[in-house]
Protein backbone atom coordinates (compact mmCIF):
# COMPACT_ATOMS: atom_id res chain seq x y z
CA UNK A 1 0.00 0.00 0.00
CA UNK A 2 1.56 3.14 -0.84
CA UNK A 3 0.87 5.66 1.80
CA UNK A 4 1.44 9.76 1.36
CA UNK A 5 4.16 11.21 3.81
CA UNK A 6 3.09 14.22 5.81
CA UNK A 7 4.50 17.48 4.16
CA UNK A 8 3.56 20.84 5.82
CA UNK A 9 4.83 23.92 5.52
CA UNK A 10 2.61 26.08 7.38
CA UNK A 11 -0.33 26.26 9.83
CA UNK A 12 -2.54 29.25 9.54
CA UNK A 13 -5.24 29.81 11.80
CA UNK A 14 -8.29 31.13 10.24
CA UNK A 15 -10.39 33.73 12.77
CA UNK A 16 -13.48 31.73 13.60
CA UNK A 17 -13.07 29.37 11.77
CA UNK A 18 -9.99 26.34 11.36
CA UNK A 19 -6.59 25.54 11.67
CA UNK A 20 -5.23 24.62 7.88
CA UNK A 21 -3.34 22.45 6.52
CA UNK A 22 -2.48 20.68 3.43
CA UNK A 23 -1.24 17.23 2.20
CA UNK A 24 -1.80 15.96 -1.47
CA UNK A 25 -0.23 15.17 -4.57
CA UNK A 26 -1.24 18.78 -5.80
CA UNK A 27 0.34 20.21 -2.80
CA UNK A 28 2.21 23.54 -4.58
CA UNK A 29 -1.95 23.87 -6.26
CA UNK A 30 -3.52 23.19 -3.14
CA UNK A 31 -1.31 24.96 -1.01
CA UNK A 32 -0.74 28.19 -2.83
CA UNK A 33 -1.21 31.24 -0.18
CA UNK A 34 -3.84 29.16 2.00
CA UNK A 35 -4.54 32.71 4.39
CA UNK A 36 -6.81 33.60 1.17
CA UNK A 37 -9.81 30.87 1.90
CA UNK A 38 -12.76 32.54 3.20
CA UNK A 39 -15.90 30.45 3.77
CA UNK A 40 -16.75 30.80 -0.11
CA UNK A 41 -13.51 29.13 -1.30
CA UNK A 42 -12.39 26.97 1.61
CA UNK A 43 -11.84 23.60 0.90
CA UNK A 44 -12.85 21.18 4.09
CA UNK A 45 -10.20 18.62 3.06
CA UNK A 46 -6.77 20.43 4.25
CA UNK A 47 -8.86 20.56 8.01
CA UNK A 48 -8.74 16.87 7.81
CA UNK A 49 -5.19 16.81 7.19
CA UNK A 50 -5.02 18.55 9.97
CA UNK A 51 -7.10 16.13 12.58
CA UNK A 52 -5.29 13.12 10.90
CA UNK A 53 -1.97 14.41 11.80
CA UNK A 54 -2.74 15.87 15.00
CA UNK A 55 -4.65 12.64 16.19
CA UNK A 56 -0.73 11.21 15.88
CA UNK A 57 0.38 14.38 18.67
CA UNK A 58 0.00 17.46 20.00
CA UNK A 59 1.81 20.43 17.54
CA UNK A 60 3.45 21.34 20.65
CA UNK A 61 6.48 19.30 20.85
CA UNK A 62 4.69 16.01 21.13
CA UNK A 63 2.91 17.63 24.36
CA UNK A 64 0.39 15.25 25.37
CA UNK A 65 1.96 12.04 23.52
CA UNK A 66 5.02 13.06 25.95
CA UNK A 67 2.84 12.79 28.93
CA UNK A 68 -0.30 10.32 28.17
CA UNK A 69 1.40 7.51 25.77
CA UNK A 70 4.47 7.68 27.19
CA UNK A 71 5.20 9.42 30.31
CA UNK A 72 1.75 7.27 31.96
CA UNK A 73 0.38 4.94 29.40
CA UNK A 74 3.35 3.28 28.49
CA UNK A 75 4.74 2.73 31.71
CA UNK A 76 2.00 1.94 33.51
CA UNK A 77 1.20 -1.02 31.50
CA UNK A 78 5.08 -2.35 31.26
CA UNK A 79 5.80 -1.54 28.04
CA UNK A 80 8.16 1.14 28.98
CA UNK A 81 10.30 1.24 31.89
CA UNK A 82 12.50 4.65 33.12
CA UNK A 83 14.37 6.33 35.99
CA UNK A 84 13.51 9.90 34.82
CA UNK A 85 12.23 11.72 38.25
CA UNK A 86 9.66 13.09 36.05
CA UNK A 87 8.08 10.03 34.09
CA UNK A 88 5.36 10.10 37.01
CA UNK A 89 3.57 7.00 35.21
CA UNK A 90 6.61 4.54 36.26
CA UNK A 91 5.54 4.75 39.98
CA UNK A 92 1.86 6.15 39.80
CA UNK A 93 2.95 9.24 41.02
CA UNK A 94 0.10 11.68 40.05
CA UNK A 95 1.03 14.95 38.33
CA UNK A 96 -1.64 16.65 37.17
CA UNK A 97 -0.82 19.10 34.49
CA UNK A 98 1.09 15.84 32.99
CA UNK A 99 -2.72 14.01 33.30
CA UNK A 100 -4.54 16.87 31.89
CA UNK A 101 -2.48 17.66 28.82
CA UNK A 102 -4.32 15.41 26.84
CA UNK A 103 -7.37 16.94 27.29
CA UNK A 104 -5.76 20.39 26.91
CA UNK A 105 -4.06 19.74 23.63
CA UNK A 106 -7.11 17.54 22.05
CA UNK A 107 -10.11 19.75 22.27
CA UNK A 108 -8.28 22.47 20.84
CA UNK A 109 -6.00 20.47 17.91
CA UNK A 110 -8.29 17.48 17.14
CA UNK A 111 -12.07 18.25 17.77
CA UNK A 112 -12.07 21.46 16.85
CA UNK A 113 -11.01 20.84 13.32
CA UNK A 114 -13.07 17.29 12.60
CA UNK A 115 -16.12 19.05 14.04
CA UNK A 116 -15.90 22.11 11.50
CA UNK A 117 -14.89 19.21 8.79
CA UNK A 118 -18.16 17.33 9.66
CA UNK A 119 -20.41 20.60 10.01
CA UNK A 120 -19.17 22.33 6.70
CA UNK A 121 -19.75 19.21 4.58
CA UNK A 122 -23.27 18.35 5.92
CA UNK A 123 -25.75 17.55 3.17
CA UNK A 124 -23.37 19.08 0.41
CA UNK A 125 -22.96 16.28 -2.14
CA UNK A 126 -19.68 17.47 -3.40
CA UNK A 127 -18.48 16.66 -0.42
CA UNK A 128 -20.35 13.05 0.68
CA UNK A 129 -17.24 10.76 1.06
CA UNK A 130 -15.46 13.48 3.45
CA UNK A 131 -18.43 13.88 5.77
CA UNK A 132 -18.40 10.46 6.38
CA UNK A 133 -14.47 9.60 6.85
CA UNK A 134 -14.62 12.55 9.07
CA UNK A 135 -18.09 11.15 11.33
CA UNK A 136 -15.44 8.35 11.38
CA UNK A 137 -12.21 10.18 12.57
CA UNK A 138 -14.54 12.35 15.06
CA UNK A 139 -15.40 9.11 16.49
CA UNK A 140 -11.60 7.65 16.82
CA UNK A 141 -10.54 11.07 18.37
CA UNK A 142 -14.00 11.03 21.20
CA UNK A 143 -12.71 7.39 21.55
CA UNK A 144 -9.82 8.00 23.30
CA UNK A 145 -11.06 11.10 25.02
CA UNK A 146 -13.37 9.38 26.92
CA UNK A 147 -11.35 6.13 27.30
CA UNK A 148 -8.87 8.08 29.42
CA UNK A 149 -10.89 10.16 31.41
CA UNK A 150 -14.64 8.89 31.05
CA UNK A 151 -17.78 11.53 31.35
CA UNK A 152 -16.48 14.13 29.10
CA UNK A 153 -18.10 16.96 26.43
CA UNK A 154 -19.04 15.58 23.57
CA UNK A 155 -22.56 15.97 21.89
CA UNK A 156 -21.84 19.89 22.30
CA UNK A 157 -18.19 20.19 22.19
CA UNK A 158 -16.37 22.08 19.44
CA UNK A 159 -20.04 23.53 18.89
CA UNK A 160 -19.19 27.43 19.61
CA UNK A 161 -18.67 28.85 16.78
CA UNK A 162 -21.88 27.75 15.01
CA UNK A 163 -24.32 27.63 18.22
CA UNK A 164 -23.44 30.52 19.84
CA UNK A 165 -22.07 28.30 23.29
CA UNK A 166 -19.00 28.53 24.37
CA UNK A 167 -19.55 26.08 27.66
CA UNK A 168 -19.82 22.26 27.05
CA UNK A 169 -22.05 20.20 29.33
CA UNK A 170 -20.20 16.91 30.36
CA UNK A 171 -21.73 13.74 28.80
CA UNK A 172 -22.38 10.23 30.28
CA UNK A 173 -20.07 7.91 29.17
CA UNK A 174 -22.47 5.21 28.66
CA UNK A 175 -24.45 7.49 25.70
CA UNK A 176 -21.09 8.58 24.24
CA UNK A 177 -20.72 4.94 23.19
CA UNK A 178 -24.13 4.35 22.09
CA UNK A 179 -23.13 7.47 19.95
CA UNK A 180 -20.05 6.27 18.81
CA UNK A 181 -21.48 3.33 17.75
CA UNK A 182 -23.79 4.54 15.59
CA UNK A 183 -21.78 7.13 13.95
CA UNK A 184 -19.62 4.62 12.96
CA UNK A 185 -21.99 2.38 11.79
CA UNK A 186 -23.69 4.58 9.52
CA UNK A 187 -20.86 6.80 7.86
CA UNK A 188 -19.17 3.12 7.11
CA UNK A 189 -22.26 2.48 5.07
CA UNK A 190 -22.83 5.51 3.53
CA UNK A 191 -19.23 5.52 1.97
CA UNK A 192 -19.66 5.51 -1.89
CA UNK A 193 -17.18 4.75 -4.42
CA UNK A 194 -19.00 6.60 -7.16
CA UNK A 195 -18.47 9.90 -5.06
CA UNK A 196 -16.23 12.29 -4.04
CA UNK A 197 -12.45 11.74 -3.52
CA UNK A 198 -11.14 12.33 -0.27
CA UNK A 199 -8.24 14.62 -1.36
CA UNK A 200 -6.86 15.56 2.35
CA UNK A 201 -6.66 12.13 3.37
CA UNK A 202 -3.00 11.02 4.67
CA UNK A 203 -3.82 7.30 5.52
CA UNK A 204 -5.79 6.04 2.93
CA UNK A 205 -5.30 8.35 -0.21
CA UNK A 206 -8.93 8.64 -0.26
CA UNK A 207 -9.75 4.40 -0.77
CA UNK A 208 -13.14 4.21 0.08
CA UNK A 209 -12.74 0.45 0.43
CA UNK A 210 -9.87 0.94 3.22
CA UNK A 211 -12.10 3.45 4.75
CA UNK A 212 -14.72 0.75 4.67
CA UNK A 213 -12.26 -1.78 6.62
CA UNK A 214 -11.12 1.05 8.75
CA UNK A 215 -14.47 1.89 9.95
CA UNK A 216 -15.74 -1.75 10.45
CA UNK A 217 -12.46 -2.29 12.36
CA UNK A 218 -13.07 0.72 14.42
CA UNK A 219 -17.09 -0.78 15.54
CA UNK A 220 -15.39 -3.42 16.57
CA UNK A 221 -12.97 -2.15 18.91
CA UNK A 222 -15.77 0.14 20.28
CA UNK A 223 -18.18 -2.51 20.28
CA UNK A 224 -15.82 -5.15 22.51
CA UNK A 225 -15.08 -2.38 24.78
CA UNK A 226 -18.46 -3.13 26.27
CA UNK A 227 -17.90 -6.84 27.69
CA UNK A 228 -18.00 -5.92 31.07
CA UNK A 229 -21.23 -3.58 31.06
CA UNK A 230 -23.05 -4.42 28.11
CA UNK A 231 -22.32 -7.74 26.21
CA UNK A 232 -25.62 -8.09 24.22
CA UNK A 233 -24.53 -4.68 22.57
CA UNK A 234 -21.08 -5.68 22.35
CA UNK A 235 -22.14 -9.20 20.02
CA UNK A 236 -25.09 -7.52 18.07
CA UNK A 237 -22.06 -4.77 16.57
CA UNK A 238 -19.51 -7.68 16.60
CA UNK A 239 -21.95 -9.67 14.52
CA UNK A 240 -22.32 -6.45 12.18
CA UNK A 241 -19.07 -6.21 11.29
CA UNK A 242 -17.79 -9.92 10.62
CA UNK A 243 -16.45 -10.49 7.39
CA UNK A 244 -15.76 -6.68 7.09
CA UNK A 245 -12.66 -5.83 9.22
CA UNK A 246 -9.38 -5.27 7.78
CA UNK A 247 -8.24 -8.12 5.60
CA UNK A 248 -4.53 -7.75 5.88
CA UNK A 249 -1.18 -5.57 7.51
CA UNK A 250 -1.89 -3.82 3.68
CA UNK A 251 -5.18 -2.16 5.36
CA UNK A 252 -3.00 -1.31 8.48
CA UNK A 253 -3.84 2.56 9.32
CA UNK A 254 -0.94 4.34 9.85
CA UNK A 255 0.20 8.18 9.55
CA UNK A 256 4.12 8.55 7.45
CA UNK A 257 5.73 11.86 9.14
CA UNK A 258 8.10 14.10 7.83
CA UNK A 259 11.13 15.84 9.41
CA UNK A 260 11.30 18.45 7.45
CA UNK A 261 8.33 20.19 9.48
CA UNK A 262 10.32 20.40 12.65
CA UNK A 263 8.20 19.84 15.35
CA UNK A 264 4.87 20.27 13.51
CA UNK A 265 5.28 17.01 11.62
CA UNK A 266 7.77 14.71 13.22
CA UNK A 267 6.97 11.49 14.65
CA UNK A 268 5.89 12.44 17.80
CA UNK A 269 7.15 9.37 20.48
CA UNK A 270 10.17 9.63 18.27
CA UNK A 271 10.98 13.38 19.55
CA UNK A 272 10.32 12.02 22.91
CA UNK A 273 12.71 8.73 22.35
CA UNK A 274 15.32 10.74 20.82
CA UNK A 275 15.85 12.91 23.67
CA UNK A 276 14.67 15.97 21.81
CA UNK A 277 13.31 17.77 24.81
CA UNK A 278 15.55 15.64 28.04
CA UNK A 279 17.10 12.42 28.52
CA UNK A 280 14.66 9.99 27.67
CA UNK A 281 16.88 8.49 25.08
CA UNK A 282 19.36 7.27 27.43
CA UNK A 283 17.10 6.31 30.68
CA UNK A 284 14.06 5.19 29.04
CA UNK A 285 13.99 1.55 28.15
CA UNK A 286 11.94 -1.48 27.28
CA UNK A 287 10.41 -2.71 30.53
CA UNK A 288 11.85 -6.08 31.34
CA UNK A 289 8.16 -7.42 31.90
CA UNK A 290 8.10 -7.22 28.05
CA UNK A 291 11.64 -8.34 27.13
CA UNK A 292 11.69 -11.40 29.36
CA UNK A 293 7.94 -12.64 27.93
CA UNK A 294 9.31 -12.26 24.23
CA UNK A 295 12.47 -14.14 25.04
CA UNK A 296 10.43 -16.85 26.94
CA UNK A 297 8.49 -17.68 24.16
CA UNK A 298 11.78 -17.25 21.34
CA UNK A 299 8.91 -14.65 19.79
CA UNK A 300 10.99 -13.12 16.83
CA UNK A 301 9.80 -9.54 17.89
CA UNK A 302 12.62 -9.79 20.31
CA UNK A 303 13.93 -7.74 17.03
CA UNK A 304 12.52 -4.53 18.10
CA UNK A 305 14.81 -4.45 21.32
CA UNK A 306 18.84 -3.27 20.99
CA UNK A 307 21.04 -2.36 23.51
CA UNK A 308 23.74 -0.14 23.53
CA UNK A 309 21.99 2.03 21.21
CA UNK A 310 22.69 5.21 23.35
CA UNK A 311 25.95 5.18 24.79
CA UNK A 312 26.02 8.82 26.44
CA UNK A 313 23.55 10.90 28.00
CA UNK A 314 24.87 14.03 26.31
CA UNK A 315 24.62 12.18 22.94
CA UNK A 316 21.18 12.14 21.35
CA UNK A 317 18.82 12.87 18.52
CA UNK A 318 18.23 12.13 14.91
CA UNK A 319 21.32 9.58 13.55
CA UNK A 320 23.42 10.46 16.53
CA UNK A 321 22.97 6.95 17.92
CA UNK A 322 25.58 4.60 18.07
CA UNK A 323 25.94 2.68 15.03
CA UNK A 324 27.13 -0.74 16.19
CA UNK A 325 23.96 -1.17 18.28
CA UNK A 326 23.53 -4.95 19.40
CA UNK A 327 20.32 -6.68 18.35
CA UNK A 328 20.97 -10.03 19.82
CA UNK A 329 18.58 -11.87 20.98
CA UNK A 330 20.48 -13.13 24.16
CA UNK A 331 21.89 -10.36 25.27
CA UNK A 332 18.21 -8.06 25.62
CA UNK A 333 17.40 -7.39 28.85
CA UNK A 334 14.63 -4.95 30.37
CA UNK A 335 14.75 -2.39 32.82
CA UNK A 336 12.53 -3.00 35.86
CA UNK A 337 9.76 -0.72 36.26
CA UNK A 338 9.68 1.39 39.91
CA UNK A 339 13.17 2.35 40.00
CA UNK A 340 15.05 5.33 40.53
CA UNK A 341 18.55 6.93 40.77
CA UNK A 342 18.93 7.39 44.55
CA UNK A 343 20.24 5.68 46.81
CA UNK A 344 17.43 3.30 48.93
CA UNK A 345 18.18 -0.31 47.65
CA UNK A 346 14.76 -0.89 47.63
CA UNK A 347 14.39 1.57 44.58
CA UNK A 348 17.52 2.24 43.76
CA UNK A 349 18.37 1.01 40.18
CA UNK A 350 21.62 0.44 40.70
CA UNK A 351 20.80 -1.87 43.64
CA UNK A 352 18.63 -4.31 41.30
CA UNK A 353 20.29 -7.65 40.01
CA UNK A 354 19.95 -6.82 36.43
CA UNK A 355 22.02 -3.29 36.65
CA UNK A 356 25.29 -3.22 35.19
CA UNK A 357 25.35 0.02 32.71
CA UNK A 358 22.27 1.99 31.38
CA UNK A 359 23.57 1.26 27.61
CA UNK A 360 22.80 -2.25 28.72
CA UNK A 361 19.08 -1.90 29.32
CA UNK A 362 17.04 -2.67 25.79
CA UNK A 363 16.41 0.52 24.13
CA UNK A 364 13.82 0.67 20.88
CA UNK A 365 15.07 0.11 17.52
CA UNK A 366 16.22 2.87 16.02
CA UNK A 367 13.87 1.59 13.12
CA UNK A 368 10.22 2.66 15.38
CA UNK A 369 11.86 5.95 16.12
CA UNK A 370 12.68 7.81 13.55
CA UNK A 371 11.46 11.00 13.09
CA UNK A 372 9.91 10.65 9.53
CA UNK A 373 8.73 7.02 11.08
CA UNK A 374 4.62 6.29 11.02
CA UNK A 375 2.32 6.48 14.19
CA UNK A 376 0.02 3.34 13.85
CA UNK A 377 -3.86 4.05 14.42
CA UNK A 378 -5.01 0.91 14.14
CA UNK A 379 -4.36 -2.35 12.52
CA UNK A 380 -5.25 -6.15 11.19
CA UNK A 381 -3.36 -7.30 13.83
CA UNK A 382 -6.38 -5.90 16.42
CA UNK A 383 -8.69 -6.72 14.49
CA UNK A 384 -8.15 -10.23 14.35
CA UNK A 385 -7.82 -10.90 18.09
CA UNK A 386 -10.43 -8.98 18.97
CA UNK A 387 -12.60 -11.19 16.05
CA UNK A 388 -10.52 -14.12 18.18
CA UNK A 389 -11.99 -12.89 21.46
CA UNK A 390 -15.52 -12.53 19.76
CA UNK A 391 -15.61 -16.07 19.02
CA UNK A 392 -13.96 -17.13 21.77
CA UNK A 393 -16.62 -15.51 24.37
CA UNK A 394 -19.22 -15.96 21.74
CA UNK A 395 -18.75 -18.01 19.15
CA UNK A 396 -19.08 -15.25 16.80
CA UNK A 397 -17.35 -15.60 12.98
CA UNK A 398 -14.74 -17.89 12.18
CA UNK A 399 -12.93 -19.93 14.54
CA UNK A 400 -10.88 -18.25 17.32
CA UNK A 401 -8.05 -20.78 16.28
CA UNK A 402 -7.93 -18.55 12.93
CA UNK A 403 -8.37 -15.15 13.69
CA UNK A 404 -5.85 -16.18 16.79
CA UNK A 405 -2.99 -17.06 14.10
CA UNK A 406 -4.05 -14.33 11.63
CA UNK A 407 -3.70 -12.47 14.27
CA UNK A 408 -0.08 -13.44 15.73
CA UNK A 409 1.18 -13.49 12.25
CA UNK A 410 0.36 -10.25 11.12
CA UNK A 411 1.32 -8.70 14.32
CA UNK A 412 5.31 -10.02 13.88
CA UNK A 413 5.43 -9.27 10.14
CA UNK A 414 4.12 -5.50 9.96
CA UNK A 415 7.23 -4.45 12.04
CA UNK A 416 8.30 -4.14 8.31
CA UNK A 417 6.12 -1.01 7.70
CA UNK A 418 7.97 0.94 10.22
CA UNK A 419 11.48 0.04 8.52
CA UNK A 420 13.62 -2.50 6.35
CA UNK A 421 15.46 -3.20 9.47
CA UNK A 422 12.63 -5.00 11.19
CA UNK A 423 11.54 -6.84 8.95
CA UNK A 424 10.33 -10.72 9.82
CA UNK A 425 9.82 -13.14 7.44
CA UNK A 426 6.46 -14.71 6.86
CA UNK A 427 8.54 -18.21 7.04
CA UNK A 428 9.63 -17.21 10.75
CA UNK A 429 6.31 -15.78 11.74
CA UNK A 430 4.43 -18.88 10.04
CA UNK A 431 6.88 -20.78 12.69
CA UNK A 432 6.19 -19.20 15.45
CA UNK A 433 2.64 -19.20 15.24
CA UNK A 434 2.61 -22.48 14.64
CA UNK A 435 4.82 -23.60 17.63
CA UNK A 436 2.42 -21.39 19.90
CA UNK A 437 -1.53 -21.94 19.02
CA UNK A 438 -4.37 -20.53 20.98
CA UNK A 439 -5.10 -22.90 24.24
CA UNK A 440 -5.58 -20.32 26.80
CA UNK A 441 -8.28 -18.56 25.39
CA UNK A 442 -9.12 -15.16 26.93
CA UNK A 443 -5.56 -14.29 28.50
CA UNK A 444 -3.79 -15.68 25.27
CA UNK A 445 -5.24 -13.41 23.17
CA UNK A 446 -5.18 -10.48 25.04
CA UNK A 447 -1.40 -10.91 26.26
CA UNK A 448 -0.98 -11.05 22.28
CA UNK A 449 -3.31 -8.16 21.66
CA UNK A 450 -0.83 -6.03 25.02
CA UNK A 451 2.49 -7.22 23.13
CA UNK A 452 1.44 -5.70 19.75
CA UNK A 453 0.05 -2.63 20.73
CA UNK A 454 3.68 -1.90 22.73
CA UNK A 455 5.39 -2.84 19.28
CA UNK A 456 3.14 -0.36 17.82
CA UNK A 457 3.97 2.27 20.76
CA UNK A 458 0.14 2.67 21.18
CA UNK A 459 0.19 2.55 24.81
CA UNK A 460 -3.07 4.39 25.09
CA UNK A 461 -4.91 1.36 23.50
CA UNK A 462 -2.45 -0.80 25.26
CA UNK A 463 -3.62 0.66 28.58
CA UNK A 464 -7.50 0.77 27.22
CA UNK A 465 -7.67 -3.03 26.60
CA UNK A 466 -5.73 -4.40 29.84
CA UNK A 467 -8.23 -2.16 31.86
CA UNK A 468 -11.24 -3.74 29.41
CA UNK A 469 -9.63 -7.58 29.75
CA UNK A 470 -7.82 -7.81 32.80
CA UNK A 471 -4.91 -8.95 30.52
CA UNK A 472 -1.77 -9.96 30.91
CA UNK A 473 -1.84 -9.97 34.76
CA UNK A 474 0.62 -7.48 35.74
CA UNK A 475 2.67 -6.87 39.03
CA UNK A 476 2.41 -3.74 40.55
CA UNK A 477 5.21 -1.54 41.63
CA UNK A 478 4.74 -0.24 45.15
CA UNK A 479 6.98 3.25 45.10
CA UNK A 480 6.74 5.81 48.32
CA UNK A 481 4.10 8.48 47.95
CA UNK A 482 2.11 6.77 45.18
CA UNK A 483 -1.26 7.69 44.19
CA UNK A 484 -3.11 4.44 44.18
CA UNK A 485 -2.01 2.54 46.86
CA UNK A 486 0.56 0.48 44.84
CA UNK A 487 -2.89 -0.36 42.04
CA UNK A 488 -2.24 0.20 38.79
CA UNK A 489 -3.94 3.21 37.70
CA UNK A 490 -7.21 3.23 35.96
CA UNK A 491 -8.28 6.48 33.84
CA UNK A 492 -6.91 10.13 34.19
CA UNK A 493 -8.45 13.02 36.78
CA UNK A 494 -10.19 15.62 34.68
CA UNK A 495 -8.53 18.67 34.53
CA UNK A 496 -7.81 21.10 37.63
CA UNK A 497 -8.56 23.89 35.22
CA UNK A 498 -12.23 23.05 34.09
CA UNK A 499 -12.97 23.51 37.87
CA UNK A 500 -12.01 27.82 37.14
CA UNK A 501 -13.46 27.93 33.82
CA UNK A 502 -17.11 28.18 31.87
CA UNK A 503 -17.63 24.69 32.47
CA UNK A 504 -17.25 24.30 36.18
CA UNK A 505 -20.60 23.63 37.37
CA UNK A 506 -20.56 20.46 34.64
CA UNK A 507 -17.08 19.52 35.73
CA UNK A 508 -18.12 19.45 39.70
CA UNK A 509 -21.11 17.48 38.49
CA UNK A 510 -18.89 15.04 36.33
CA UNK A 511 -15.80 14.81 38.85
CA UNK A 512 -18.19 14.08 42.26
CA UNK A 513 -20.09 10.81 39.97
CA UNK A 514 -16.39 9.23 39.21
CA UNK A 515 -16.84 5.27 40.09
CA UNK A 516 -13.89 5.95 42.98
CA UNK A 517 -13.58 9.29 43.03
CA UNK A 518 -11.86 11.72 40.15
CA UNK A 519 -8.60 10.29 40.83
CA UNK A 520 -6.27 7.95 38.96
CA UNK A 521 -8.03 4.91 40.67
CA UNK A 522 -11.27 6.05 39.81
CA UNK A 523 -12.97 3.92 36.84
CA UNK A 524 -14.83 4.87 33.83
CA UNK A 525 -18.38 3.13 33.05
CA UNK A 526 -17.23 0.56 31.11
CA UNK A 527 -14.60 -0.75 33.48
CA UNK A 528 -16.47 -2.21 36.04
Amino acid sequence: MKMKSIKIYGLALMSGLLIITGCTKNFVDINTNPVTYGPTNFDPNYTFTTAQLTYTGSTDFAYDTWRANLIYSATMMQGLSTVVSYWAGDKYLLTPWYTSAYWERAYAEQVKPIVDVVEMTKEKEEYHNLHQVARIWKALIFARLTDLYGDVPYFEAGQGYYKGNLSAKYDKQEAIYVDLLKEVEEATAALSPSADMVSGDVIYNGDVNKWKRFGSSLLLRLAMRLTKVDENTAKTYVTKVVGNTMASNEDNAFLRHDKSGDRVTKNRNSQVLLGDGGQEHYYVKWSDTFINILKSTDDPRINVAVTDLWLSESVKGEDRHNPAFVTNPAVQKGMPNGKDLNTNPLYSISSHPSYTSFPEYSSPHPGMIKSDGVTFILTYTESELLLAEAAQRWGIGSSAEDHYSNGVKAGITFLAQYDGALAISETDANAYATAHPLTNGLEQINMQYWIHQNTALNFYETWANWRRSGFPILMPVNYPGNATGGTIPRRFPYPTAEEAGSNSAYYKEASAAVPGGDELKGKVWWDK
